[in-house]
C-alpha cells in the first residue's frame, strides 16, 4: 500500500513518500520517513518490506559514504544507482531483497537525473517514476502534466495534485507524505503533507 514517486525538473529532482508504518492490518505509525539522504547531493526513495528497506537503504548510504572516504571523491548518481543495481541483483539469487527504490541526486557535470530501481534490479534512469498502489493514479497525472523544464512550484504543484488524487481515489489511501528535494545547493526536506497527527497513546 506504499506510495513513492519523483521527478526531474530544471535544475533539481524531487521525490515524495507516504510516511505509514504498516503491518497486515494495522498502522502502526505516521510519521516514518521513506526518503533517505544518501550523501550531500542524492536522495532514496524506498518501498518494500520495512525490514529491507531499511537495512538495504542503510547498507548503500554507508558504502557510499565509504567509497567517499577511501577515493576522496564521491559517487556521482549514475555511478551510486549502478552500485545499488549490482547489489541487488548479487543478491536476487542468495537472500533478495523486497525493495523497490527511486534515487534522485544531482551532479555539476550532468545536473539533476533519476533512477527507477525495482527488487529484481532493474535499473533505469527516467524523467519520471512511481512505486506502489499510489503509481496507478500518479504515473496517469505525471503523464498528463509533467514537464522537463519545470520550475521548483510548478514541480511541487504537481506532487501535490499526485497526492490528492491518491488521498481521493485509493480506497487505503496513506494520509500522510514527505516531500525532499535535491539540486546544487544539496539534498535536503522540502515539506510535510500531514492530514492525520502521530498520537502518542498514554500508558494506563
Amino acid at each position: 500500500m506504499e506510495c513513492v514517486f519523483g521527478l526531474v525538473g530544471n535544475g533539481f529532482a524531487i521525490v515524495a513518500a507516504d510516511t505509514s508504518a504498516v503491518h497486515s492490518i494495522l498502522l502502526h505509525k505516521n510519521n516514518e520517513d521513506k526518503i533517505m539522504v544518501l550523501d550531500s547531493h542524492k536522495l532514496v526513495a524506498a518501498s518494500g518490506e520495512p525490514g529491507d528497506r531499511v537495512q538495504f537503504t542503510e547498507y548503500v548510504q554507508k558504502n557510499v559514504s565509504l567509497y567517499k572516504f577511501r577515493n576522496g571523491i564521491p559517487l556521482t548518481t549514475a555511478a551510486a544507482a549502478n552500485f545499488t543495481r549490482g547489489e541487488l541483483a548479487t543478491a536476487l539469487r542468495k537472500n533478495p531483497y523486497s525493495v523497490n527504490i527511486l534515487m534522485a541526486g544531482y551532479d555539476n557535470e550532468s545536473g539533476a537525473s533519476l533512477y527507477y530501481i525495482d527488487y529484481i534490479a532493474t535499473l533505469h534512469k527516467v524523467d519520471k517514476g512511481a512505486f506502489g498502489y499510489g503509481s496507478y493514479f500518479s504515473l496517469s497525472t505525471m503523464d498528463r502534466h509533467y514537464r522537463s523544464d519545470m520550475t521548483v512550484e510548478e514541480a511541487i504543484e504537481l506532487v501535490d495534485q499526485c497526492i490528492l488524487e491518491i488521498r481521493s481515489r485509493l480506497v487505503v489511501a496513506p494520509p500522510n507524505f514527505v516531500i525532499k528535494i535535491v539540486d546544487k545547493d544539496g539534498a535536503r526536506d522540502y515539506a510535510w503533507r500531514q492530514t492525520v497527527q502521530d498520537v502518542t497513546t498514554a500508558a494506563v
